[in-house]
């Protein structure tokens, strides 16, 4: 996976440069969208940490869509409520519209200057407490570039599909599915969500392998499509 990050953070470093010389645009956004399994996370740890490690200031931030899971509280009073948390991931289980205006207020403040802009506050998710945490993510003024992560960021469905167009950029990484289910059931084993393999593939098998198939089917246009391997031993 080296080259990859390697290949993104040239491309995001080249993205950056463009402002560095505009008199218009002082911050760049971009989204990283895939499926569940596919490495968003670690990619896009991985660019965000070389970015900043090339700089004396820390000038960019990862702002996961995790946040914007439904509290439980919201799906205890679903007429589905059982699917909903057996489900909990699929698309309908986040809140879109929050999304939707949290890239709004991103896309914005891309043409303001650092003087002038405004704090950005989004959520984040406590994995502890299994729900959202409200203002956990604070998007400064000093933060130039933005990467959005997320499972749906890219889904040609509304309110996501307008999304796309809101930033500077779109990448897409994809996977086999069968490292995906793999990928998934270590990280349910790990995190004590499942005791065995076994259990951990069946829940793998259930939910996030399924919204893996939403995602692929429902992708719209994207600008640079990445192929996620398995990391060499």
């Amino acid at each position: 996976m080296e080259p990859i990050y390697q290949s993104l953070t040239e491309r995001a470093l080249a993205l950056k440069s463009k402002i560095d010389s505009s008199k218009n645009q002082s911050r760049v956004v971009v989204i990283l969208a895939g499926p569940p399994g596919s490495g968003k996370s670690t990619i896009a740890e991985h660019v965000v940490g070389c970015l900043n490690g090339s700089s004396a200031t820390p000038f960019a931030a990862i702002v996961p869509m995790d946040g914007f899971h439904l509290p439980r509280s919201t799906l205890d009073q679903m007429p589905n409520s059982s699917e909903a948390y057996a489900r909990r991931g699929a698309s309908w289980t986040f809140d879109a519209g929050g999304i939707s205006e949290l890239v709004q207020a991103l896309s914005k403040s891309r043409f303001r200057s650092p003087e002038k802009m405004d704090i950005i506050l989004a959520p984040s998710f406590d994995h502890a407490l299994k729900d959202p945490v409200e203002k956990g993510i604070v998007i400064g003024p000093q933060i130039q570039f933005v990467l959005l992560e997320g499972n749906y960021l890219l889904l040609d469905e509304e309110p996501w599909k307008g999304i796309r167009d809101l930033v500077d950029e779109s990448w897409f990484v994809d996977v086999e599915p069968e490292l995906a289910r793999t990928r998934i059931a270590k990280r349910h084993v790990k995190a004590g969500i499942e005791q065995t393999m076994e259990a951990a593939y069946r829940r793998a098998e259930r939910n996030d392998l399924l919204n893996g198939v939403e995602v692929r089917n429902k992708l719209v246009k994207t600008d640079l499509l990445v192929r996620s391997v398995e990391e060499s031993a």
